[in-house]
């Protein structure tokens, strides 16, 4: 770590514990517009964004925040060219062979939400072996969205739910905002408390449109690629400034 950056320990201090976020989500937006704005093809971008990855999976991990969900390839991704596609499955399947290492070394546990069915089967071969060498740590998780919808998602909750009615399990007069939640990708997790975007967009792209009904939004112009630990915590830093209401209304004294 550079010595112009505050250590961990420095840099949690001034946070009280109840202020930290225990979720943050990401859009990692900007790789191929990085890497075209540079005269280089947008595989580079895609290169460069997962050295990213790598900084800011072990930043959450040094700062103990419990979880990091990673939009990495969403459903609408399917419509870019082949090349580019085949190329990110191919960087997909060389992440979660190299950084296994790191992941286990940091007690970094892996998550996979999305639809697997359409990935190759050696892609689902090394998430399977990835989701296995990893978990038994108990450090922060590590969430990637994998051919991931929003969408997508809730319509395969409901079909879960309903399912259930039709053979009895569940009564229909007792589906709550519980129930769905229960049978969404992310069911167990928390929901994000902040979520980051990078390259400056102003939109959540059918991301965990369900579990981003309160979370703090935090965009930076920046493209993924150079987005760096000290975005990151300066995201982290302008959230524990945020208000949070949930829909309901502060004291007098701000609390």
């Amino acid at each position: 770590m550079s010595d112009s950056i505050e250590s961990h320990e420095d840099f949690l201090a001034g946070i009280p514990e109840d202020r930290r976020p225990k979720h943050i989500a990401i859009i990692m937006d900007g790789n191929g517009r990085w890497a075209v704005e540079k005269n280089q093809p947008r595989i580079n971008g895609h290169q460069k964004g997962v050295e990213t990855v790598r900084s800011i999976t072990e930043e959450c991990s040094q700062l103990g925040i419990e979880q990091l969900t990673l939009y990495c390839l969403s459903s609408e991704n399917w419509k870019r060219p082949e090349l580019e596609l085949e190329f990110l499955l191919q960087l997909l399947n060389q992440y979660l062979i190299q950084e296994r290492d790191t992941l286990d070394r940091n007690n970094i546990r892996l998550k996979i939400i999305g639809r697997r069915d359409k990935l190759p089967d050696s892609v689902q071969a090394e998430m399977d072996r990835t989701l296995e060498i990893t978990a038994g740590n108990t450090g922060s998780i590590l969430c990637l969205a994998i051919n991931y919808g929003g969408r997508g998602e809730i319509v395969d909750a409901i079909r879960k739910i309903g399912a259930k009615v039709k053979t009895g399990e569940i009564d229909l007069e007792n589906i709550d905002e519980e129930t769905v939640s229960n049978h969404l990708y992310t069911a167990g997790m928390s929901d994000p408390d902040l979520m980051i975007r990078t390259a400056g967009e102003m939109r959540i792209s059918n991301y965990l449109l369900w579990q981003l009904s309160y979370s703090e939004f935090w965009v930076t112009d920046k493209y993924w690629p150079d987005f760096g630990v000290e975005d990151f915590r300066q995201a982290i830093l302008d959230y524990t400034d945020r208000k949070r209401r949930f829909g309901g209304l502060l004291t007098e004294s701000g609390c």
